[in-house]
C-alpha cells in the first residue's frame, strides 16, 4: 500500500504520454487521382501543392491518366518534374503508334506508312485489330520513365505506396494492381477499350480502370486511409445537353457503371478537388497540355485553405519527401532472352538490334535497339524488361508478337492527273522461305497499275537482300506540245527488275546491282484508221534490257512531311540490248524494227531537310539525269528520235513508280521528255495548326534533247526555248503547295507557274499513292 500514494501521479503521466502530439499516431493520408485522358494533366498542380506544403502522402491510387501521374509521383518524381514532362513530351508522337522512318529497315522503307487500313488474315479469316492506336511508343516511354525502379516489384516498396486501377474485361471485375512492373501497371490502367490493346494478365485481359471505377476513393478507404485527397477530372455522368454526339454517347455508355459510383466516391473525400467546372478541354487534347495544367490550378486553389490546415495538422509528424532511387546512367547486361520471336526472324532481329551480352547500356541504347527491331516490320508489338537473375545479374528480356503471315492492306486516292483509285495490297511474310516478303499491289482505277514483288534477306549478318519485281501501268496520257494538249495516247509501261543489295547501314544506306527489263508501248487513243493523230503514229514499242549499279541513302525522319534528314540516290545503268518497233499511219514513211544506238544513263537525286525551328523546315534538292549514247551504227536508228521509252520524264507533283519520272510542279505529269537535265529545288515547309503544311517552292535548271556533249557545252548558258527547240534550255517553276496530313493520307493542293509556256497550273491530290519501290 505504500506505493498507493503515487498512483494518481502515474495515471496522469500515462494520460499525458498518450495525449502528446509527438506520440499521437499519424493519420494515413491517401491521394486519389481520377482518369480523364489529357484532362488528367490537371492533377499535377495538386501534387505541387502537396510538395510546397511539405505534405507527403502515405498512399497514391490512380486510374488511367491518374495512374500515370500518380505512378511517377509514387516512384519519386516531384510535382515540378512531372509538370516539365507534361509540357515537353511529344504527345503526338507518343500516341501515333509509328516510329521514325530512320529506324525502318532499308528493305521496308518504301512500304512503311503507305496504307489507310490493314487486316491480318488468320486461318483464312480477317482479324480486325483490337486497338486503333499502337502502344509501341507509349510502352517505351513508360520504360524510360520508370527504369530507376525496375527492380521494385512490390508497390509498397516505392517511395510512396501505390496502386493502379484496372478492369478485368473477361470477368467484369475491378483489379487493383499492387505489384509487378510499374510501367505495366500504368499502361494497363489506361488501356481504353478500342483505343489501346488490352494487356495479358494472369490468364485474363486488363483494360482501363475507368470502365468500373474511374475515381477509386473507396479503394483508398478500404486500405485504411484516414484522410483522402481526391482530384477528379471526370465528374461522373454528363448532363443531357452534353450528350449531343456519338462520341459522348458511347463514352457515357462505356463508363456507366463507373460514373454511377462517382457521387459516392466524391462523398468519401476529405479534400475534394473538383476540376470539372474549370476544364475546357477534352480527353484527347494532349497538345494542350500547358493550357490544361493552368486550368488545373483553379480547382486546386479553391481548396488551398484545406491543404494548409492539413499541413498544420501533420507538422508534428515526421515526413520524408519522396525521392527516386539513384540509378547509374549505364548498366551492365549479363544476358539477353528472346520470347515470341520465331527462328525465321531471330537472326535478323539479333543483327539489326545489335544487342550484346556482358555490355554496358543506357535506357536510350535499349530504346534505339528496340526501335530497330520494330523497324523490321516483322512484329505488331515489341516489349522489353530488365530483371535480375538468380545470381543478381541483369537480364534484358525481349518479347514480341509477330505480324500475321498474311495481311491485306488498302487505301483510296485521287489526283488531278489520273482520277480516283483504290489500292489493294497483299503482304505475305515467310510464305516462300524464311526472312522473305511477298507483295501484290493493285491500283484499281481508270489508270491501272500493279506490282508483284518478292524479296528475301540473307547472309550471316542478314545484311544482304534480293528483290525480284514486276510492275505494269496502263494509262491514258495527254501528249503536250508547246504547253498545249494536242492529242491523247494509250501508254503502257512495264518492267521486270532483279536486284541484289548489300546494306552499308541497315537503316540508312545500301549498294546494289540489278538487271532491268523495260517495255514501253504507245498507241493513239482514237483508231488511227479513222482519225489521224499528231504524231502520225499507229503503234510504238520500245524494249530495253539494262544492267545497273545503285547507291541509296535515306535518313528522313518521316515518310511524309519529313523535318530532318538526307535522301539521295545514284544510279548508273548500261543498255545491254534494246529495240524500237515503230509503225506509222502513212505507209510511205516506212515502218521499222531496229535497235537505237547503245547508251549509258546516270541519275542522281538528292534532298536535304533541315529543321530551322519547331514549325519551319528548310528544303534543298537537286536532280540530275545524263544520257551518254554511242556513235550510230548502220543497223541502228537514232536514240534522240526513237528511244522515247528510255528518256527522262519531268513534271507533276507526285513521285511515280517509274524510276525515270522526276517531280517538277508546274508541268503536267510526264509532260516533258528529255535526254539530259539538271534541276535544283529550294523550298520551305511551314507546319501550322498541327496538321497543315505550307510549302513555297522554286525549281530551276536546264534541259537538253540531244547527246551529252552538245548539252553540257551550253548547259550553264542555255538560250533555247524548251517548248519549241531542241537546244539546251533553261526551265523555271515557282509555286506553293498547301497540304493536310489526314488519316486518309496527305491531301495536297499545288499552284505553280512555269516559264516559256507562261502558265499557272493547279493540282490536287488526296490519299496514299502507289509508291516507288526504292
Amino acid at each position: 500500500m505504500k506505493y498507493f500514494k503515487f498512483f494518481p501521479f502515474l495515471l496522469l503521466s500515462v494520460l499525458f504520454v498518450q495525449l502528446s502530439p509527438a506520440q499521437e499516431k499519424k493519420p494515413k493520408v491517401a491521394v486519389v487521382l481520377s482518369g480523364g485522358g489529357a484532362r488528367g494533366i490537371a492533377h499535377i498542380y495538386t501534387l505541387q501543392m502537396l510538395d510546397s506544403l511539405g505534405v507527403v502522402p502515405d498512399l497514391i491510387i490512380g486510374t488511367s491518366m491518374g495512374s500515370v501521374v500518380g505512378g511517377l509521383y509514387a516512384m519519386g518524381y516531384s510535382g515540378n518534374e512531372i509538370e516539365e514532362l507534361a509540357r515537353t513530351t511529344d504527345w503526338e508522337s507518343l500516341f501515333s503508334g509509328t516510329i521514325s522512318l530512320r529506324d525502318i529497315s532499308n528493305e521496308e522503307k518504301s512500304e512503311y506508312n503507305q496504307y489507310l487500313v490493314d487486316f491480318d488474315f488468320v486461318k483464312g479469316k480477317p482479324k480486325v485489330s483490337s486497338a486503333i492506336i499502337s502502344d509501341q511508343n507509349l510502352r517505351e516511354y513508360f520504360h524510360s520513365l520508370t527504369f530507376s525502379v525496375y527492380d521494385v516489384k512490390d508497390f509498397d516498396d516505392l517511395a510512396i505506396p501505390y496502386r493502379a486501377m484496372a478492369t478485368d474485361i473477361v470477368n467484369g471485375k475491378e483489379v487493383v494492381l499492387s505489384s509487378g512492373s510499374l510501367n505495366f501497371a500504368m499502361r494497363a490502367s489506361m488501356s481504353i477499350p478500342g483505343v489501346f490493346m488490352p494487356l495479358d494478365y494472369n490468364e485474363t485481359l486488363l483494360v482501363d480502370g475507368g470502365v468500373l471505377n474511374n475515381f477509386p476513393v473507396d479503394v483508398a478507404k478500404r486500405m485504411g486511409a484516414d484522410i483522402i485527397i481526391g482530384s477528379d477530372v471526370g465528374g461522373g455522368m454528363k448532363p443531357k445537353e452534353k450528350l449531343d454526339n456519338i462520341g459522348s454517347l458511347l463514352f457515357q455508355t462505356g463508363m456507366l457503371s463507373s460514373n454511377l459510383k462517382n457521387p459516392g466516391n466524391r462523398a468519401l473525400c476529405d479534400i475534394l478537388i473538383d476540376h470539372v467546372p474549370y476544364l475546357t478541354y477534352e480527353t484527347g487534347d494532349f497538345a494542350k497540355a500547358t493550357e490544361i495544367y493552368e486550368e488545373g490550378k483553379i480547382g486546386t486553389l479553391v481548396e488551398k485553405q484545406k491543404f494548409i490546415e492539413l499541413a498544420e495538422r501533420l507538422k508534428g509528424f515526421p515526413q520524408t519527401p519522396a525521392k527516386r532511387p539513384d540509378v547509374k546512367d549505364e548498366f551492365f547486361i549479363e544476358n539477353i532472352t528472346y520470347t515470341g520471336i520465331s527462328e525465321e526472324y531471330l537472326q535478323t532481329v539479333k543483327s539489326r538490334a545489335n544487342f550484346k551480352t556482358q555490355t554496358n547500356y543506357t535506357t536510350s541504347d535499349i530504346k534505339d535497339g528496340i526501335d530497330k527491331i520494330v523497324g523490321t516490320n516483322f512484329f505488331e508489338i515489341v516489349s522489353y524488361d530488365i530483371k535480375k537473375d538468380e545470381n543478381d545479374k541483369l537480364v534484358l528480356e525481349i518479347s514480341a508478337v509477330e505480324q500475321s503471315k498474311h495481311q491485306v492492306k488498302g487505301g483510296l486516292h485521287y489526283d488531278s492527273y489520273n482520277g480516283i483509285g483504290l489500292i489493294l495490297n497483299y503482304t505475305g511474310r515467310n510464305v516462300l522461305g524464311n526472312s522473305s516478303r511477298l507483295l501484290l499491289t493493285l491500283d484499281i482505277a481508270e489508270q491501272q497499275r500493279g506490282r508483284l514483288q518478292y524479296q528475301k534477306i540473307f547472309g550471316e549478318k542478314r545484311d544482304w537482300w534480293s528483290r525480284a519485281e514486276a510492275y505494269t501501268e496502263n494509262l491514258d496520257q495527254d501528249f503536250v506540245f508547246e504547253g498545249q494538249t494536242v492529242d491523247e495516247f494509250r501508254y503502257r509501261y512495264s518492267y521486270g527488275d532483279l536486284q541484289f543489295n548489300k546494306n552499308i547501314n541497315s537503316f540508312k544506306s545500301f549498294v546494289g546491282l540489278g538487271l532491268l527489263y523495260e517495255f514501253t508501248r504507245i498507241v493513239p487513243k482514237a483508231d488511227p484508221d479513222i482519225v489521224d493523230n499528231f504524231l502520225g503514229l499507229e503503234d510504238y514499242r520500245f524494249n530495253n534490257f539494262s544492267l545497273y549499279a545503285q547507291y541509296n541513302h535515306n535518313s528522313f525522319d518521316r515518310a511524309y512531311f519529313p523535318t530532318k534528314g538526307v535522301k539521295y540516290k545514284a544510279m548508273l545503268s548500261r543498255s545491254l540490248y534494246n529495240e524500237a518497233n515503230v509503225n506509222y499511219i502513212d505507209e510511205s514513211i516506212g515502218d521499222f524494227k531496229k535497235p537505237v544506238n547503245g547508251f549509258t544513263k546516270f541519275t542522281f537525286d538528292f534532298e536535304k531537310r533541315l529543321s530551322i525551328s519547331e514549325s519551319l523546315t528548310g528544303i534543298a534538292g537537286a536532280d540530275v539525269g545524263f544520257t551518254f549514247y554511242d556513235d550510230l551504227k548502220s543497223d541502228e536508228v537514232d536514240f534522240a528520235d526513237y528511244a522515247y521509252g528510255a528518256k527522262y520524264y519531268l513534271g507533276g507533283v507526285l513521285t511515280r513508280p517509274r524510276r525515270d519520272n522526276f517531280v517538277l510542279p508546274g508541268l503536267l505529269e510526264s509532260e516533258l521528255a528529255v535526254n539530259q537535265f539538271m534541276m535544283v529545288e529550294l523550298a520551305l515547309q511551314y507546319n501550322f495548326l498541327g496538321l497543315f503544311y505550307l510549302k513555297p517552292h522554286v525549281n530551276f535548271g536546264t534541259v537538253g534533247f540531244s547527246d551529252f556533249n552538245n548539252y553540257i557545252e551550253d548547259a550553264f548558258s542555255p538560250d533555247g526555248n524548251w517548248k519549241e527547240t531542241i537546244d539546251p534550255s533553261s526551265i523555271f517553276t515557282a509555286g506553293v503547295t498547301t497540304s493536310i496530313d489526314t488519316f486518309l493520307g496527305p491531301i495536297d493542293f499545288d499552284l505553280s507557274y512555269t516559264n516559256d509556256i507562261s502558265k499557272i497550273r493547279f493540282f490536287i491530290g488526296v490519299g496514299y499513292q502507289l509508291n516507288r519501290s526504292n
